[in-house]
């Protein structure tokens, strides 16, 4: 039996991505005069992990983007510009977590983000009210799909792997946590409609 829950955000309680592109990137050439795809190869480039699992703070390449293209609101300005467009909740999403919530199951959102994102999710969106915690990679220094992230939420939750489902868009996350012993469900726009009806009797995940 299910008896906890570990949620993905981007991609599955946050439908930031429609149709292949980001939500928060379709007016950013308009709102900042600025080209989106610099703006993505400077700040998403290899060295964007070390972002990910907390070695470099994001104001970093975002600021040298700014300075390089001379953008004058700067650094923070910017951030905050986008992570409040990227603030897309799944209505379907918010309703089955509040369900969930008020029959008293655990549950954690599990991400991939940096701090400053981490943050704003707690302090600026409304998911506080119906999870206990998020976890994020920023802040444990460690990223999906790593063992080291799984066990950090294992025990966040305080219940063993085998009885919490971990929900994720992402296969490679999924498998690595079957491959440690949770139950997992692959989150996609053809199977997202069966997770409901699988969590109403909270039995073993099947989605992916």
């Amino acid at each position: 039996m299910i008896r906890a829950i570990a949620w993905d955000f981007d991609g599955v309680l946050n439908r930031c991505v429609e149709d292949g592109r980001f939500i928060w990137a379709e007016h950013f050439e308009r709102d900042t005069g600025q080209s989106l795809a610099g703006f993505q190869r400077a700040v998403f480039a290899e060295g964007f992990r070390e972002v990910i699992e907390g070695r470099r703070d994001l104001v970093e390449p975002v600021a040298a983007w700014c300075a390089e293209v001379g953008h004058a609101p700067g650094a923070e300005a910017l951030i905050d510009y986008w992570f409040a467009r990227d603030d897309t909740p799944d209505a379907e999403m918010q309703a089955l977590v509040a369900r969930l919530k008020a029959e008293g199951v655990p549950q954690v959102i599990a991400t991939n983000n940096e701090a400053r994102r981490a943050r704003y999710i707690r302090a600026q969106t409304g998911w506080m009210a119906q999870v206990d915690a998020v976890l994020c990679s920023g802040e444990l220094g460690v990223s999906k799909p790593s063992p080291a992230f799984f066990e950090a939420v294992s025990a966040a939750l305080a219940v063993p792997p085998r009885e919490c489902l971990f929900v994720d868009d992402t296969r490679a996350n999924v498998e690595a946590a079957r491959a440690l012993g949770w139950q997992a469900f692959h989150f996609t726009p053809e199977t997202r409609d069966a997770l409901p009806g699988m969590l109403a009797g909270r039995g073993t995940a099947q989605g992916g």
